[in-house]
């Protein structure tokens, strides 16, 4: 089995231009960046296009690799759903990426690949981004009583609540966030933890 590399842009450029005519009024916008063909789509036809890219004999998208999402606050459709796929025919790959809110579902491509069951679901998981007609929509990663999708920009570092197990309820319990710091020893001489005179500054007075 080949291994699909980075190509240079005037390698891309066919696919680039075919993609274009392929996919006609469906493509919202296509470009070469880091040596990799990304183009964008409508939400909506995602399906549609995948299915396009998958079965093109000049395409031949059969593999995909993986569902992943990025989100920026402060767009109003902040997230952008991201499709990475391989031609095993053809060694390239390509990126599909979509745009959507926090409110509006993105169709599943489940019917068009099969892997993107638990991509789809670890992508609701982290970033809460909806797909309709998923055949089984639930977290992945987290607990099932998790709060939040924690690869949001706005989700706190420190989480909202925090697990352990009770031995006198035997199960596990939620409880809010506690701080300890007030049990910490803090060591002002270490370089990581203070800002003051350290063994062996005294020397650079002199």
């Amino acid at each position: 089995m080949s291994e699909a590399t980075s190509e240079p842009a005037h390698v891309l450029a066919p696919l680039q231009a075919h993609c274009a005519e392929l996919l006609g009024d469906r493509l919202l916008d296509a470009r070469i960046a880091y040596d990799e063909l990304t183009v964008e789509v409508p939400a909506q036809r995602i399906v549609d296009v995948l299915t396009v890219l998958r079965d093109d004999p000049g395409c031949l998208f059969k593999v995909l690799l993986d569902v992943t999402a990025v989100d920026r606050p402060e767009n109003e459709q902040r997230f952008t759903v991201v499709y990475h796929l391989l031609s095993m025919k053809h060694n390239r790959r390509i990126r599909v990426v979509v745009a959507t809110d926090e409110f509006t579902p993105v169709p599943s491509v489940v019917p068009v690949f099969s892997t993107a069951n638990w991509f789809e679901r670890e992508t609701w998981d982290m970033y809460g981004v909806m797909f309709s007609d998923h055949p089984d929509l639930r977290r992945l990663l987290t607990d099932y009583g998790f709060d939040g999708h924690p690869l949001r920009k706005d989700f706190p570092l420190t989480g909202y609540v925090e697990m352990r197990y009770d031995p006198e309820q035997q199960r596990v319990v939620y409880e809010p966030v506690k701080l300890r710091q007030d049990f910490r020893s803090f060591d002002f001489l270490s370089p990581w933890e203070g800002s003051g005179l350290l063994p062996g500054d005294e020397k650079a007075s002199n």
